[in-house]
């Protein structure tokens, strides 16, 4: 009952943030679920005994979104003047991120060199590509035309992947998906979740104008993609003896356990509709 009563109140929330926000407001809302997110990353990674660079990763989570939300409000020509004043900022935002390795070399240097500075530094940089550019990625794409449908869709995707995958497996699932990760999940869950993708790509194709083949088989291949962030995430979590990578959602247990399939399927999502110039 939880969890049922945590989603109906949260899809509204975001359906209507989607559609409704402002896009600097919308920009900010990801901000907040990223910063969440990345504190349960990085208290992941602390459990598995690593010392990420908290200051810092929050630092480059920062400079990703201001650098992309900055570029987003030019595309989508809804730059308030306040911040048309100050146009150092995509300039000191895309600098840090440049430098982010090197700052993280000095960072280590500044600890113990024989300890385990190294991976500890490469945790910190993971947190880039994991949380932030599958988040920064909802805001790119929200800044064009018909962008927050594109949003939605991605959002179907995933969802009805992973509640078939669900049903599906609960009921004929036997052969285990990746028994040492995620011992629940299972092939022919995956399998069902996959299938439910493509009769969602078939509709957002007829929807869109858009040739079905090609749109199934990229819906497809963002499913597989979401099944790998739900695995890599529940990797993390049995890595650090964890059932869940927070309490902060009832019912769903952390942040990150509610978009770990977005942050595979998002970046795959966003250059599939880039590079075939459905969004441009």
């Amino acid at each position: 009952m939880k969890r049922v009563l945590t989603a109906v109140i949260l899809i509204p929330i975001v359906v209507i943030a989607l559609f409704k926000a402002p896009l600097l407001l919308f920009a900010l809302l990801v901000l907040g679920v990223a910063v969440l997110a990345t504190h349960e990353y990085l208290e992941l990674a602390k459990a598995q005994g690593f010392r990420p660079f908290r200051a810092l990763s929050y630092l480059f989570l920062a400079s990703l979104f201001g650098f992309v939300a900055w570029g987003s409000l030019e595309v989508a020509r809804q730059m308030p003047s306040w911040l048309r004043d100050i146009p150092a900022v995509e300039g000191v935002t895309g600098l840090l991120l440049v430098a982010a390795p090197f700052l993280l070399m000095i960072a280590s240097m500044r600890r113990d060199p024989l300890s385990q500075s190294l991976p500890d530094a490469a945790v910190s940089f993971l947190l880039l590509p994991y949380v932030g550019l599958s988040l920064v990625c909802l805001v790119l794409m929200r800044a064009y035309q018909n962008g927050a449908l594109f949003v939605l869709f991605l959002m179907l995707v995933v969802w009805t992947g992973d509640t078939a995958a669900y049903y599906v497996g609960s009921a004929i699932g036997k052969h285990k998906l990746a028994p040492r990760v995620s011992p629940g999940k299972t092939l022919e869950g995956a399998l069902g979740g996959i299938a439910m993708v493509a009769l969602v790509a078939w509709g957002g194709a007829a929807h869109f104008g858009l040739p079905q083949p090609a749109v199934v088989a990229f819906g497809c291949a963002v499913g597989i993609f979401s099944i790998i962030g739900d695995l890599t995430e529940s990797m993390f979590k049995r890595a650090a003896g964890l059932k869940d990578s927070g309490a902060l959602l009832p019912g769903h247990g952390g942040l990150l356990d509610r978009i770990d399939s977005v942050t595979a399927a998002a970046p795959l999502y966003a250059l599939g509709l880039f590079g075939s110039g459905v969004i441009a």
